[in-house]
């Protein structure tokens, strides 16, 4: 049965590398009427698709005029907004909070009474619950403590929004499933996408696209701390099945792991890499990321496994040559991203 069969649903941050491929999605499996919210912080609006069911709403989720325009009318809420990533956070704590925690509760807070809502379900971090460990990583699960000594403001942002899913699912019965995500790779992901936000992070924001983009122009990989780092890597088609089975078979107030369940090093990931676009220049290495506590980490992949029906199946070769692919198909478009960020990047040679 089609769960999105003429279906209402709002996607806030779908603009963006992840929400524009959930939107894909949706369309695909034929829903009624995609509303999407961005602000386009870190998003362009050319990834959405030109379809007669998406609207389109610039704006910040926590700006009231564009709350009042989400009515009691949508089936399901996905909620992707946030402040794109720790660096950023770490360079400006009060814009993470205005577009991570904020956006989050005056959302929550607005669609807290609902009826017609059958599930929201709201974009989390697994870093923020991960070991802060160099040593020997162990599978993350979703019962893990959470330390209260974080690597960042963003990963304190994530799990404020999962106490207040939890707060408003008890207390007034929002149907919210926390999905948290591990390290998603793949098509979609523009460098340079959106506004400045004051750090190089702007441009090079994850490891998968900056690499691949560096190793296609023949660039050095940056390989921090040795590359003894490790990560869960996981697809973006993959992260988009875990939240539409989130949202069709989760229930209200649980919490899952969408991961690949695969440990991999940064330094691995950047020989593989440079060998499948054939880039001969060597690795450089790059200094300790000081704030990174969290070093080596992936997640367990067994309760999203037992009662969702769902495990990650790109492998990450797989995967890697499926995003080199589409990054040297819009190459030019990533190019002209980056390059408007050159007045605050002098030293960027794109």
């Amino acid at each position: 049965m089609n769960v999105w069969n003429k279906k209402d649903v709002l996607v806030v941050g779908g603009a963006g590398f992840v929400g524009s491929n959930l939107v894909r999605r949706l369309l695909s499996e034929g829903v009624g009427r995609v509303v999407v919210v961005d602000n386009l912080l870190s998003a362009e609006r050319e990834n959405l698709p030109d379809h007669s069911a998406v609207v389109f709403i610039e704006g910040s989720i926590a700006d009231d005029a564009v709350l009042k325009q989400v009515t009691d009318e949508f089936d399901y809420v996905f909620h992707l907004a946030t402040y794109h990533g720790n660096q950023s956070s770490i360079h400006d704590p009060l814009a993470d909070h205005a577009n991570n925690t904020l956006t989050t509760l005056k959302l929550f807070d607005w669609i807290k009474n609902h009826r017609r809502l059958i599930k929201v379900v709201y974009a989390s971090s697994g870093c923020t619950v991960a070991e802060k460990t160099f040593d020997q990583a162990r599978a993350t699960t979703e019962e893990a403590p959470v330390s209260l000594y974080l690597d960042s403001p963003y990963q304190i942002s994530k799990i404020i929004g999962e106490l207040y899913g939890n707060y408003y699912f008890k207390q007034y019965g929002l149907p919210v499933v926390k999905a948290r995500f591990q390290n998603v790779y793949g098509p979609g992901e523009v460098l340079g996408a959106g506004r400045w936000r004051g750090t190089p992070a702007t441009v090079w924001r994850n490891v998968t696209p900056s690499f691949i983009f560096r190793a296609i122009r023949r660039m050095p990989l940056i390989v921090e701390n040795g590359g003894v780092a490790t990560r869960d890597f996981i697809f973006v088609d993959d992260i988009v099945e875990g939240l539409v089975r989130c949202a069709s078979h989760a229930d209200p107030g649980e919490v899952f792991n969408l991961a690949s369940g695969v440990e991999i090093s940064i330094g691995e990931l950047a020989k593989l890499v440079n060998d499948l676009t054939g880039n001969p220049v060597p690795v450089e290495l790059g200094p300790t990321r000081s704030w990174d506590l969290s070093g080596k980490r992936y997640g367990s992949v067994e309760k999203a496994r037992l009662r969702l029906g769902f495990l990650a199946q790109e492998p990450i070769k797989r995967g890697l040559e499926r995003t080199i692919e589409w990054t040297r198909a819009n190459l030019p478009w990533i190019e002209q991203c980056i390059r408007k960020h050159r007045p605050h990047m002098p030293d960027l040679t794109v």
